[in-house]
């Protein structure tokens, strides 16, 4: 137990708070500023990485993420500087992924070389949608033909690149679906993380919902076909579905979401950043201040961090489980077993594999695809009490 994030690895997760503009179907913890002092923000990065390094000695870190927000708007002597900051921290894994995130808006050739010179191998870009009306609707700043150059850049300067879609949008049909997955594939990326639209609560689009004025949105059933054309489609570009929404060629797989979903260790630095951290043989959960200024505010007196957080036997074999049933592996009932204590209820397995909703196949368990259709409902009545 003392050792199970080895399972997953070890990775750092870097949060950048800021976009240019606030997306309305986005809950994430990002934040428009006119002015940000990135110097400020480069020491405090040092600041908690060399606080958390004191904590996890010895590790072999397998993974970097820049997340947000848009850390494409971080100036890349910023990233430069975190960077060699991490490699004198941390023994990095031969094969260590470093990746950022980025938004067509925000994309320069020559920016996306500095970062490249300083050590980033891999971008993840926002491109959302190949429509430009739906780009509209989605409050994104670029436009189709703008997403397309900046990801021929990013090709050019990364040996490995991601981007983001979103489908199930307002008033798009399965078969409009199917051309712009197609169209998106025919890019020739390794990797794509295919997303359906939800409404969450406290974002722009949520409040739209509740007030009615949401329309277009399609059906429950047509949403689910196009989950199902995604799976065939990427299959015959050969991108395998190896998590609920990602998809990739053999060995592209994303690393560091790797680390999540197999339940391993993270480190979490900015704001609102949460992380998962063995020490002295127990898994703690961490989380941070999400407002900017009170987590600058927070590192300056000691520590980003307002939550460590030991994380129960049960509560990390029910973390494992949500996280792990989202791949298509499955999770290994040994080491959920060995995590929690105990077994799942047998009854239930019985019951949910009659249904068709997951195979037991020992020592994995997975969600089937129909499971995985309903996953939060088949998670649900796994879950230890």
């Amino acid at each position: 137990m003392a050792e199970d994030w080895r399972n997953g690895g070890f990775g750092l997760y870097i949060h950048w708070p800021f976009c240019m503009a606030k997306c309305p179907y986005c809950d994430f913890n990002s934040h428009v500023s006119r002015s940000i002092d990135q110097k400020a923000w480069l020491d405090a990065y040092l600041k908690e990485l060399d606080r958390n390094a004191a904590r996890t000695p010895d590790r072999v870190l397998k993974s970097v993420f820049f997340g947000g927000g848009t850390p494409s708007l971080m100036d890349p002597d910023v990233v430069a500087a975190i960077l060699e900051g991490v490699g004198q921290l941390w023994t990095p894994a031969n094969d260590q992924e470093i990746t950022l995130e980025a938004n067509p808006t925000s994309v320069e050739a020559g920016r996306f070389r500095a970062y490249a010179d300083a050590g980033v191998n891999r971008v993840s870009m926002g491109l959302q949608s190949l429509r430009d009306d739906d780009l509209r609707r989605l409050g994104r700043m670029h436009t189709v033909a703008e997403g397309q150059r900046a990801f021929e850049i990013a090709k050019d300067c990364f040996g490995r690149v991601s981007f983001d879609l979103i489908y199930a949008r307002q008033d798009q049909t399965v078969s409009a679906w199917k051309a712009e997955l197609r169209e998106a594939l025919s890019l020739a990326a390794d990797h794509l993380s295919l997303y359906q639209l939800t409404i969450e609560a406290g974002t722009a689009f949520g409040d739209r919902y509740e007030r009615g004025k949401l329309r277009g949105l399609p059906e429950d059933d047509d949403a689910a076909e196009m989950y199902e054309v995604t799976q065939e489609i990427c299959a015959e570009f050969g991108m395998y579905d190896y998590e609920v929404s990602n998809y990739a060629k053999p060995g592209a797989e994303s690393r560091h979401n790797q680390i999540y979903w197999n339940y391993g260790d993270y480190v979490g630095v900015g704001p609102g950043a949460h992380g998962r951290l063995t020490m002295n043989g127990q898994r703690h959960a961490t989380d941070t201040w999400k407002q900017p200024q009170k987590w600058l505010d927070a590192v300056a007196a000691g520590t980003g961090e307002n939550l460590v957080e030991a994380v129960s036997a049960t509560e990390q074999a029910n973390e494992y489980l949500m996280m792990g049933l989202r791949l298509t592996d499955g999770i290994d009932l040994q080491r959920f077993n060995q995590i929690g204590g105990k077994p799942l209820n047998p009854r239930t397995l019985q019951e949910l594999e009659d249904m068709g909703m997951i195979k037991n196949e020992k020592p994995y368990l997975k969600a089937t695809r129909a499971g995985r259709l309903v996953l939060n409902a088949v998670i649900a009545e796994l879950l230890l009490d």
